[in-house]
């Protein structure tokens, strides 16, 4: 059967994959529209395949949030920040984060084998393998968070995508001076990276081991000094590093005069509201991640065998 241009834009338009794998899909299987979709689908899997083994450290972040109520946040790597900004590429990640508000998944097994929101017949795992295929990277859903609450839940993006935050109150009045208030602290959380929301939340594991390197160091700098001197030095060290990674106990970064504890609390009395910080989520892209380091002109010359 003779493979036309207008076969060939048709499968492209349908799949999004490159015009010459259109025309190879379409010459293996006869001109059978369906026959070279799946023929595209199983050469996608096989370039994802091929693609898994790079390292996908870039990528963006992306939140929604519904109705003050349901919130997700989700991370998607790819190989390159080039991607990362790629229109198509953001468009998938929207779909993603979409997906996580809606699901019901308790981890990322589960997540990527529901059935994909934006075209059922295929699973999560379906659509971003046709989308390694598409853009020609490695990419990887790497992490999801869904929020929901009884209260409020706002989110906030900083340098395009680069840190995510989701933080959840619970209050009894929501307007745009809590909502405003919460995503100052949800910029707070980007900024200054605590690991707590209070101090209720440090574990005694934590604190027994930040006393256990304080005691050694304190030990060290002043051998000289009487163990209850020590005692009183260690828990002065324990409390400033407490204020340093329990976000209500940090100095509120758009009025160090106040901590974000009092900020809050400050915001509340002015509505009337009961407000408290109940969790937040935090993600960086790439965080934990070792980025692959590349030398662009050597690979240029490889390429074009010198």
């Amino acid at each position: 059967m003779a493979i036309t241009a207008g076969m060939v834009k048709e499968l492209r338009e349908m799949t999004g994959a490159g015009m010459m794998d259109c025309k190879k899909a379409l010459t293996e299987t006869n001109g059978d529209m369906d026959a070279a979709i799946e023929f595209l689908r199983k050469n996608g899997q096989a370039k994802a395949e091929k693609k898994a083994g790079r390292i996908a450290a870039e990528g963006i972040v992306k939140t929604v949030v519904k109705d003050d109520k349901v919130a997700a946040i989700v991370e998607v790597n790819s190989e390159t920040d080039f991607v990362a900004k790629n229109a198509d590429f953001q468009s998938f990640v929207e779909a993603v984060v979409n997906q996580a508000a809606d699901s019901d998944a308790a981890d990322m097994d589960a997540f990527m084998a529901e059935a994909w929101a934006e075209d059922t017949s295929k699973t999560v795992k379906d659509a971003l393998v046709e989308k390694v295929a598409v853009i020609g990277e490695n990419l990887n859903i790497r992490r999801f968070e869904k929020v929901v609450t009884d209260g409020c839940v706002v989110s906030y993006i900083h340098g395009g995508g680069r840190i995510g935050v989701l933080v959840e109150a619970e209050t009894d009045v929501v307007n745009d001076e809590i909502r405003t208030c919460l995503k100052n602290v949800a910029m707070q959380v980007a900024a200054m990276y605590p690991k707590y929301v209070s101090r209720a939340e440090v574990s005694q594991e934590y604190m027994d081991h930040e006393k256990e390197i304080l005691l050694a160091q304190a030990k060290k700098e002043n051998p000289e000094k009487p163990e209850n001197i020590i005692e009183k030095m260690i828990i002065g060290r324990l409390n400033k590093e407490l204020k340093e990674v329990c976000l209500l106990d940090q100095a509120y970064v758009q009025d160090s005069d106040l901590t974000v504890a009092k900020y809050v609390e400050k915001v509340a009395k002015e509505n009337n509201a009961n407000v408290t910080v109940k969790k937040f989520v935090r993600f960086e892209t790439g965080e934990g991640l070792e980025k692959k380091q590349e030398d662009f002109a050597a690979e240029v010359a490889a390429q074009m065998g010198n």
